[in-house]
C-alpha cells in the first residue's frame, strides 16, 4: 500500500510586498493618526469610514475585460453560474470611494460635504525597498464647492497638520500650482485637441524635478541620452513650441507678484490659462490673510505631479531637510502629501459636474520623516508587570493589577510559567516594562510589596559603581496600600 504523503506545512512568511507591524510602530502610527484627525476635526471636517472593497466599476480606470482587471489593483470576480458576477477590488486610494459615497448619499449629505478618512489602501504594483503593496493614507476633502477658499483652507490645514505631528516650520513647504495654467500653456503651444501630444507633454514635464530645464527641453524636442547612455526619444516638438513649457516651469520668482507676471507671459492670450492664474492669486490672497506666508506655503509652477489627474489647483507638501541615502549621499527627504481639485470625479456617477478638492497624506512617509528628525524612537514603554511568586495567590496579583489599571496605569499579571522568577524579569525586559511588582509570601505576611524600577536598574547596571548602586537603589519596599502611589511616582520620574 502506497504511503500517503503528508501535506507540506505552509511557509510562515508574509506575501511579497507586504509586511507586519509590531507594537511600537503600530503605536506611533495610531498617535500620528490621532493628531492628524484632531487637526481635521478642528477645521470642521467629519470622519468617514467606507468599505475597503469597491466594485471595479466604481473605482474607475480599471474596468472588467476578457482578462482579470488586476493592473494596479487587487481584483476578483464574484461567483456567478453564468460567469457574469461583479468584479470587486480592494481600494487603491481613499478618493475614488469618496466619489462613490457622495454620489450614493448626496441627498442626505450637507453641501459642501467636508470629510476626512484614514486607513490602508492596496496597490497591485511591483514592490521595492520601502515600497509596499499596502500602506496607510490620511485624506481630507471638500465636495460641492468651486470656491478657491476650499483649496486655500486645505493648504492651510496641511501646513498646520505637519507642524502638529512634529515637522517644524522651516523643514517643510506646501507648494501650489494649477492645472489650468498648464492647459493654457498647451493651448499656446498649438497642440489643440491632440490629446496624445498633450499627454506626452504632461508626462515629460513630470520629469522636471529629475532632469531639470535642459533635460525637459531635450525630451520635448529631439530626445536625450539618459545617465545609462540609452537614448530616449523626444516628443518631437519644435524649439518654439517647447518654449512656453520652459517658461511655465521656470516662472517662479523671488516674489509672488513677479511669479504671476511670468506665468502671464507663459500662457499668452489663453483664457483658461488666465483663469488658472486668477485662481492662484485668490489662493495666495486668502492664505496671506490667514497668516500663512511663503515660509509655509508658496506658489510654485514647478510642481507638476498629478497635473494629468487634477482639474485646477494642485498642491504638494515637501520636506526640505536633508537626509543621507543608502549610498551616503545627501538629498532632501521629498514629498509626504499631495492633492488638488478634481471636479470631474463624481460626474462619472451623476452625469453632472461636482466640484471637489482634497489632500492625501502618506502616513508611512511622514512617520519615516519623523524618525529621521529623531522625533520617534521606535520603542514603546511596556506595561507594569506584576510578577507571580505563588500561583495559588493569583487572586491577590489580579487585585494589584486591577488597582493599577483603575488608576490609569497600564499593567498586566505575568501569565507564563512562574516557576523561574528570572524568566519573569526577562519577560518584563522584553516587553520594555518600566516597573515590576513583587510580592512573595514574606512580603504578604508583612503587608508590603517590592517595586523594582527596571529603567533605573538597567541604567545602574550599565555604568554605576558598587557605591553608586548602593546609594541609588532601583528596588523599593513599600506598604501594600502605597502600591499605586509608588508606581506612579517612579513612572513620573522616568518621564522627566
Amino acid at each position: 500500500m502506497a504511503k500517503v504523503k503528508k501535506a507540506p506545512r505552509p511557509k510562515a512568511e508574509t506575501p511579497k510586498g507586504f509586511r507586519d507591524y509590531f507594537g511600537a510602530e503600530v503605536t506611533e502610527r495610531t498617535h500620528m493618526l490621532q493628531k492628524i484627525a484632531g487637526v481635521y476635526h478642528h477645521y470642521g471636517f467629519e470622519a468617514l469610514e467606507s468599505s475597503a472593497v469597491e466594485t471595479v466599476e466604481a473605482l474607475g480606470k480599471f474596468l472588467p475585460d476578457v482578462d482579470r482587471p488586476n493592473e494596479g489593483v487587487f481584483a476578483w470576480q464574484e461567483f456567478d453560474e453564468n460567469d457574469k458576477g461583479a468584479w470587486m477590488a480592494l481600494r487603491y486610494d481613499l478618493t475614488a470611494p469618496l466619489a462613490r459615497v457622495y454620489a450614493q448619499h448626496r441627498n442626505e449629505l450637507p453641501t459642501p460635504y467636508r470629510r476626512f478618512a484614514m486607513g490602508p489602501v492596496w496597490r497591485n504594483e511591483k514592490p521595492g525597498p520601502g515600497r509596499f503593496r499596502q500602506f496607510y493614507q490620511c485624506d481630507a476633502d471638500t465636495v460641492g464647492t468651486a470656491s478657491m477658499a476650499a483649496d486655500a483652507e486645505i493648504c492651510a490645514m496641511l501646513s498646520d497638520t505637519l507642524e502638529t505631528v512634529g515637522i517644524p516650520r522651516g523643514d517643510y513647504l506646501v507648494r501650489v500650482n494649477n492645472r489650468k495654467v498648464m492647459n493654457g500653456v498647451l493651448e499656446v503651444m498649438g497642440l489643440g485637441d491632440d490629446q496624445a501630444a498633450r499627454d506626452n507633454v504632461l508626462r515629460t514635464i513630470d520629469k522636471f524635478d529629475k532632469v531639470g530645464e535642459a533635460g525637459v527641453r531635450e525630451l520635448l524636442t529631439k530626445g536625450r541620452l539618459d545617465a545609462s547612455g540609452a537614448f530616449i526619444d523626444g516628443v518631437g516638438l519644435s524649439e518654439d513650441q517647447a518654449e512656453p513649457v520652459i517658461a511655465f516651469l521656470t516662472s517662479k520668482a523671488a516674489d509672488v507678484a513677479k511669479t504671476f507676471d511670468n506665468l502671464r507671459g507663459a500662457v499668452g492670450n489663453s483664457s483658461v490659462g488666465a483663469e488658472g492664474i486668477s485662481e492662484l492669486e485668490q489662493i495666495a490672497e486668502l492664505l496671506d490673510a490667514g497668516g500663512y506666508g511663503a515660509d509655509r506655503i508658496e506658489i510654485d509652477p514647478s510642481i507638476v505631479r498629478g497635473l494629468g489627474y487634477y482639474t485646477g489647483p494642485v498642491y504638494e507638501a515637501e520636506l526640505t531637510f536633508e537626509i543621507f541615502d543608502e549610498k551616503g549621499r545627501k538629498r532632501q527627504f521629498g514629498s509626504v502629501a499631495g492633492g488638488g481639485r478634481y471636479d470631474d470625479l463624481v460626474k462619472r456617477f451623476t452625469g453632472q459636474a461636482v466640484p471637489a478638492t482634497g489632500v492625501s497624506i502618506g502616513v508611512d512617509r511622514l512617520l519615516a520623516a519623523l524618525r529621521e528628525k529623531g522625533r520617534l524612537t521606535s520603542t514603546s514603554v511596556g506595561p507594569v508587570v506584576v510578577t507571580v511568586m505563588d500561583r495559588d495567590r493569583m487572586a491577590d496579583y489580579q487585585a494589584m493589577v486591577s488597582e493599577l489599571r483603575n488608576a490609569g496605569i497600564r499593567a498586566e499579571v505575568y501569565l507564563g510559567n512562574p516557576k523561574n522568577f528570572g524568566n519573569q524579569l526577562k519577560y518584563a525586559d522584553k516587553r520594555n516594562s518600566p516597573v515590576a511588582v513583587i510580592e512573595g509570601g514574606d512580603e504578604k505576611d508583612r503587608g508590603v510589596v517590592q517595586i523594582k524600577d527596571l529603567i533605573l536598574g538597567a541604567q545602574i547596571a550599565e555604568s554605576a559603581t558598587l557605591e553608586e548602586w548602593k546609594e541609588r537603589p532601583s528596588q523599593f519596599e513599600v506598604p501594600r496600600d502605597q502600591l499605586v502611589a509608588k508606581v506612579r511616582e517612579i513612572l513620573e520620574g522616568q518621564a522627566d
